[in-house]
C-alpha cells in the first residue's frame, strides 16, 4: 500500500503552545510546517532548540504580528515560496489571552480590539490570503483544510473573560460561513474546540526548568474529568488528523474536553 505523501501545515500562534505542540508532533509524521508567531524569542526557541532535530527543509517560520494585515500577506508570501505554492492545511490556532482576568468594568478598549484583531480578524485574513494556496489544483481531487482553533469557552464560560468568549463564538460563526463560501473551491472548513489541554511545558522557559507535562497537576485535576485526565496536545492532533482525513465533515465543531462540558457543576 502506497504511503500517504507529506502535508503542508501552516500553523499560527506555533512558537508555544497547543501551536508549538502541533508542529512539533506533525513534523515526527514527516508532514512540513510553515510556524506564525508574534513572539520572537518563543519562535526563535522553538525552530532552533525544539525543532533541531529536524532535517532542512521541513519547516520555516515568519515573525509576523496578526493583528498588521501587511505582515500577514507577507507571512503567507513566505509560505508560498516555502511549500512551491500548494497548502493543504491552514490552522488558525494564535490568540490573545491578555484580556483574561480583567474585570468588565475596567476593561479596555484596546484589550478589547486586541481580542478581535488577533482571535477574529486575523483568521479571517489568513484563511482568504491562504485562498490561492489552499484551492483545488490540476489533477487533485480536492483543495486543502481550514481549522480554526476556537475554545469550549465559545459555548460556556466564566466571570471576566469578555474579549476572549466573544472572539472565540465567532469563530464558530466564521467556520460556519467559510465552508459554505470555500466549498466550491474545494476547500473544508471546521472548528476545534479545546477545553483544558495542558501546555504549560510547551514553552522557552520550562524547557529550560524541564518541566513535564503532569507537573503541577493534580490527581483531582485529572479526576474532574469524564476521560479520566487534563488534554494533552495529541488529543487536539486526533482532532486536526480526523478533519483532514474525513473531508465528509464539513462547517462543523469538534469539542476536544474530556467530556467536561457534558458535567452538570452544581455550587458547592
Amino acid at each position: 500500500m502506497a504511503q500517504p505523501r507529506p502535508l503542508n501545515f501552516l500553523i499560527t500562534g506555533a512558537g508555544r503552545g497547543i501551536g508549538r505542540g502541533l508542529s512539533r508532533l506533525l513534523l515526527q509524521k514527516g508532514h512540513r510546517v510553515f510556524l506564525v508567531d508574534n513572539n520572537f524569542e518563543e519562535l526563535q526557541h522553538t525552530t532552533s532548540i525544539v525543532l533541531s532535530q529536524f532535517p532542512n527543509g521541513s519547516f520555516s517560520f515568519s515573525v509576523t504580528d496578526l493583528r498588521n494585515p501587511q505582515q500577514i500577506k507577507d507571512a503567507i508570501s513566505q509560505a508560498d515560496v516555502f511549500f512551491n505554492s500548494r497548502l493543504d492545511v491552514l490552522i488558525n490556532n494564535a490568540a490573545f489571552t491578555g484580556g483574561v482576568g480583567i474585570p468588565f468594568e475596567t476593561l479596555t478598549l484596546e484589550d478589547w480590539n486586541k481580542s478581535l484583531e488577533t482571535n477574529l480578524t486575523a483568521p479571517m485574513l489568513m484563511s482568504q490570503a491562504c485562498l490561492p494556496l489552499l484551492k483545488a489544483q490540476q489533477g487533485q481531487p480536492h483543495g486543502g483544510t481550514i481549522i480554526n482553533m476556537s475554545s469550549t469557552r465559545a459555548r460556556q464560560s466564566e466571570p471576566d473573560s469578555e474579549g476572549y468568549g466573544a472572539t472565540k463564538a465567532g469563530l464558530i460563526g466564521l467556520t460556519q460561513s467559510l465552508a459554505n463560501s470555500v466549498a466550491p473551491m474545494g476547500i473544508t472548513a471546521n472548528a476545534i474546540l479545546p477545553g483544558w489541554i495542558n501546555v504549560a511545558n510547551e514553552c522557552k522557559e520550562a524547557d529550560e526548568k524541564g518541566t513535564d507535562w503532569e507537573d503541577g497537576l493534580s490527581d483531582q485535576d485529572h479526576k474532574w474529568h469524564l476521560s479520566g485526565r487534563v488534554g494533552k496536545v495529541e488529543d487536539v492532533l486526533g482532532a486536526v488528523e480526523f478533519l483532514v482525513r474525513e473531508r465528509f465533515v464539513n462547517g462543523q465543531e469538534i469539542v476536544v474536553d474530556g467530556g467536561v462540558s457534558r458535567k452538570m457543576i452544581y455550587p458547592e
